[in-house]
């Protein structure tokens, strides 16, 4: 059955794993009033992250029954007026300790992705997913709670292998009719607002009180204050110059902690970790021309 006239859109924001720490739902919620009255709703995960799971488990993709689905829905949404609803959750595609199953990164993505997908199967679906260089992206998954060191996490899976085309074709391959919307986590505090206002589907001239959450948490106070302060009495004139004025602010009050990420993996000499950097630009240049996906960049 569908939902909504028009038909509610299903969003939901795959993570993944170490790219985005909740910061997103969190930005969002701090505008949720205003969000409602535009009939997007971001539900608190508390609220539907375990029941999401269990129902995705019970069904794997068969679509639910009517009587299931109205449940569902009632659940999650209530009695809100809504044409935008949006989830979050960075083990919807997999735990952390199984991204590597089939030695394949994030091997379930497909298929997990459709059990999603199916939970309101006559209704549009949307999702949302970052995604990383393998060689910064592995040394923090292994800091997660409960992983088991590197070589029992990444299962013999060669670096070289680790492509994120690969996990955006199979999406694409078991929801055909699902655009995908793809950023780097390197671009976030560059592209934050923009990602706000694409995934609740607004206009950019919609303020947000998150807009500059990531950059808070990546700068000095001192120079994030100072950044704030430039921006509210010289207002860029369009998006390329507010980027340029943030890159000048970050290139001197970044935090040395956030900028600089060490790489301390078995094996991996500064060539491989090169090697590794190199085939994700060129893979990131793949899905940037990916037919039905929305790339967000600088």
């Amino acid at each position: 059955m569908k939902f909504g006239s028009p038909a509610i859109t299903f969003v939901y924001h795959l993570g993944v794993h170490c790219t985005d720490d909740d910061m997103l739902v969190r930005s969002l919620l701090q505008d949720g009033v205003d969000l409602q009255k535009r009939n997007i709703i971001v539900p608190r995960p508390r609220r539907y992250r375990k029941t999401v799971r269990e129902h995705m488990h019970e069904f794997r993709g068969d679509p639910m029954p009517d009587a299931r689905q109205r449940e569902l829905y009632q659940l999650l949404l209530e009695d809100y007026p809504v044409e935008r609803a949006i989830f979050s959750d960075q083990d919807y595609l997999s735990l952390p300790q199984g991204v590597f199953e089939k030695n394949q990164l994030y091997s379930k993505a497909g298929f997990r992705s459709m059990w999603l997908r199916y939970l309101f199967p006559e209704n549009p679906c949307e999702f949302f997913i970052a995604i990383r260089n393998p060689a910064t992206y592995l040394p923090d998954a292994l800091k997660l709670k409960n992983m088991p060191g590197y070589e029992g996490f990444v299962r013999k899976t060669d670096p070289r292998e680790m492509r994120w085309t690969a996990v955006i074709e199979k999406i694409q391959e078991y929801n055909p009719d699902c655009p995908i919307t793809v950023w780097c986590n390197e671009d976030t505090p560059m592209i934050w607002p923009e990602l706000l206002r694409e995934i609740t589907d607004t206009d950019l001239t919609v303020p947000f009180k998150g807009d500059n959450d990531v950059l808070k948490a990546i700068m000095r106070e001192d120079g994030f204050e100072k950044m704030e302060s430039y921006i509210a009495t010289h207002p860029p004139a369009n998006e390329i110059q507010r980027r340029r004025v943030i890159a000048a602010f970050l290139d001197k009050f970044a935090l040395d902690d956030a900028m600089e990420e060490e790489i301390d993996l078995p094996g991996w000499t500064p060539e491989l970790v090169e090697e590794v950097t190199s085939i994700y630009e060129d893979d990131v240049y793949q899905i940037e021309r990916m037919a039905g996906v929305t790339f967000i960049s600088p």
